[in-house]
């Protein structure tokens, strides 16, 4: 809980007087906004409804109940202090520039200073001519009157900065924690300018929010990378070029990295600076404003990938030191510090650095028209340790002891909380390897609170498969096992390869499977070598499986579709600030001479199946009725279609006899071998297959198909 006094119940912010936004129903988008969330709920529960359905976590009914204790005491607290988790996470509205009738106010949290002024090109960085007044809880605030034409007494586009004087006597200069609009000129310097971004002709939304859906289907894309030119592509770039192929390949949501402020463009935004600027080095944030809305035109949801984990060091232009201290929005000392990212840590447990965190979740819902957030190092916040040379075994003592940060895990909570609560139907994904329980059960029930975790178990087991063995010696138990290993009613994303194994050390799937042959030997006019043949096949089919078996979600990473050829290598020191390797080619699936076109094609047919047969979210259990090694066959049941992988490397099975709940005629959904995916067309896809009473594989039928060597074959029933 908090350290210090709160603010007092009738105005939001630390005792000024303000015009408090309007309560109750508010419609944003689609989004029906509710009003306050009523907390009966939360005073009927103890937390230990997700014991209901693992009763394995019994032991630890004590840390639960404590846990939803915490919770629950920081809601009430805001409801009484602050009129309710609405009001209170829309500081945006109150803190850093507010344009209003009469002029700009502003407003900043620096507890730790007793000198405040607000500078820059409108008072020609005079520091006494917009003196600020501090009041009992540190917050900062001063009025800037219009001009008497009328005209803002701060023009659309000016440099700001508040500068302040520590208790020492030292004056320090300092960007807005609140900025919107950050602007950086490495030909003068790395360090950023804050603009304050108040256009004439604000953008206006056009499109209704469509409403994300249950089967998700997510491509992750970062809009500086998505040109195949050497240079940062744009937010109006990737509305206009990858917008369409996204749709187009059947995928439903698209999940944004690296839009929050970043100085460092190697770091892959993940060292913010301004938390509430979208990076500028895509364009003005209008342009981001438009990509969502044409893209919620189109019947896609925008994902957000959010960084609240940590803080980048930077002091002239982040948030460290921002008031001279240390422990500002951070713990002081070591507990503020990451020692394997050289980032700062946030005090979740500080009533402002709440505040001003639920409120940049908000904003970016509020403002931008964001549908659902990817919390970005869930593991790091929820351990003490970090996940820092920690190894995650299952053993429940490792989530529920002294290892865990509670404060942080509170925090979350009330993230989740608050964004069900206020708009039913938005989406979080945790990034979390730990295997936390209760992760993705509702935080009313004692979870956390997250829709979705991230299997990152499954990358990682390809990348082991093809790093260490060769096909022939894939152990399909082994597979299955990794693709099935999931916690009953907590949902997951799964996924083959995200960015992180397109990142330079590691390589794509591709890259495992065909190496150097994709520079010479992905063209139609060569022959296709055993290589180049097997990384096609096995490309298409680690993906199908993926998809089919592996989770409640998928995710693709931009240009891993098609196989993109070379590894992603953002501009450093150490290759030259070179854009070679910072940019995906999707040149190379317009050119219809190159195999690229093939795998392409598939992903698209895998994406438009699901569409159609929902298997995703399906209710209906997954059944592995075969798991053969020596034929190195896979079969399973999964929204009520049959699923068969020969996966080995020479035998093709004539008549293979598979067991199937569902009796009646059969047909091929998808077949990775046809000829317009890149395959040999060894199967005729307008063969029908009947079934026969008689039981295998502890399945009421059986049929027989023809099943070639490397080939995967949906089939659908009748």
């Amino acid at each position: 809980m908090p350290k210090h006094k709160p603010t007092s119940p009738v105005a939001a912010i630390n005792g000024a007087t303000l015009v408090l936004a309007q309560q109750g129903h508010k419609k944003k988008g689609n989004f029906e906004r509710s009003p306050t969330p009523p907390t009966s709920e939360l005073d009927d529960a103890d937390g230990t409804t997700v014991f209901k359905d693992d009763p394995y976590l019994e032991p630890h009914r004590g840390y639960f109940k404590n846990r939803f204790n915490s919770f629950r005491k920081w809601v009430k607290h805001i409801d009484q202090h602050e009129g309710g988790l609405d009001k209170f996470s829309r500081a945006y509205e109150r803190f850093g520039l507010v344009p209003n009738e009469d002029g700009i106010t502003y407003r900043e949290w620096a507890p730790g200073v007793k000198e405040a002024s607000l500078v820059g090109d409108f008072n020609n960085w005079d520091v006494t001519a917009n003196p600020m007044t501090k009041d009992q809880f540190g917050v900062w605030t001063c009025h800037v009157p219009n001009k008497p034409d009328g005209s803002p007494g701060i023009k659309h586009g000016s440099k700001v900065k508040i500068t302040m004087v520590t208790p020492s006597g030292e004056r320090i200069y300092r960007l807005s924690a609140w900025s919107q609009y950050v602007v950086q000129d490495l030909s003068v310097s790395p360090i950023y300018d804050a603009v304050f971004y108040n256009p004439p002709q604000p953008y206006v939304f056009k499109n209704k929010k469509p409403i994300p859906p249950k089967d998700l289907r997510i491509y992750e894309a970062h809009v500086g990378i998505s040109t195949p030119e050497g240079r940062v592509g744009t937010f109006n770039e990737f509305t206009r070029d990858v917008l369409p192929r996204i749709k187009d390949l059947g995928y439903n949501t698209v999940q944004l990295m690296a839009i929050m402020e970043h100085p460092y463009y190697a770091s892959f935004g993940y060292q913010v600076t301004s938390f509430f600027a979208p990076s500028s080095r895509y364009g003005p944030p209008d342009d981001l404003k438009r990509l969502i809305d044409e893209a919620h035109g189109m019947g896609l949801v925008v994902f957000l990938d959010v960084v609240h984990s940590h803080s980048c060091n930077n002091v002239e232009d982040g948030l460290n030191m921002f008031d001279g201290t240390d422990s500002c929005y951070f713990h002081e000392g070591g507990r503020g510090r990451h020692d394997l990212w050289n980032s700062r840590l946030f005090n979740y447990q500080s009533h402002e650095v709440t505040r001003y965190l639920l409120s940049n979740l908000r904003y970016w819902i509020e403002v931008y028209g964001f549908d659902g957030f990817r919390f970005d190092g869930v593991t790091s916040m929820m351990y003490k340790h970090h996940g820092i040379a920690y190894g995650f075994s299952g053993d429940y003592n490792e989530y529920f002891t002294g290892n865990t940060d509670e404060e942080a895990v509170a925090y979350l909570m009330l993230a989740n909380y608050m964004c069900h609560k206020l708009y039913p139907g938005f989406v979080t994904i945790a990034e979390d390897v730990s295997g936390m329980p209760s992760l993705c059960c509702p935080a009313e029930d004692g979870g956390v609170g997250f829709d979705y975790r991230l299997s990152m178990a499954i990358p990682d087991m390809w990348i082991k498969l093809l790093k260490e063995k060769s096909d022939d010696d894939w152990d399909l138990s082994h597979i299955s096992f990794q693709l099935t290993n999931r916690r009953w009613q907590e949902r997951t994303i799964t996924y083959c390869e995200s960015h992180d194994q397109a990142l330079v050390g590691d390589k794509t799937l591709a890259f495992w499977l065909m190496d150097k042959e994709m520079y010479t030997n992905m063209s139609d006019l060569t022959d296709r070598t055993p290589i180049i043949d097997r990384g096609i096949a096995l490309h298409k089919m680690i993906r199908l499986v993926t998809i089919g078996l592996g989770g409640e979600g998928y995710l693709n990473f931009e240009g891993n579709e098609f196989g993109h050829p070379e590894w992603l290598d953002f501009p450093r020191e150490g290759n030259g600030n070179s854009f070679h390797y910072a940019r995906r080619q999707f040149n190379l699936i317009d050119d219809d001479l190159l195999r690229y076109k093939y795998l392409y094609r598939f992903d698209k047919a895998m994406q438009h199946l699901e569409d159609k047969f929902h298997w995703l979210s399906s209710p209906q259990d997954q059944y592995v009725s075969l798991k053969n090694e020596g034929d190195k066959v896979l079969v399973f049941e999964k929204g009520n279609l049959l699923w068969l992988f020969n996966f080995h490397h020479t035998n093709s099975y004539t008549d293979y006899k598979v067991g199937t709940e569902w009796s009646g005629k059969y047909t091929v959904a998808l077949d990775s071998d046809d000829k317009h995916f890149g395959g040999h067309g060894r199967i005729d896809n307008s063969t029908q297959f009947f079934t026969k009473d008689e039981p295998w594989n502890n399945r009421a039928h059986s049929l027989l198909v023809y099943l070639p060597s490397r080939t995967a074959l949906v089939l659908k029933h009748d």
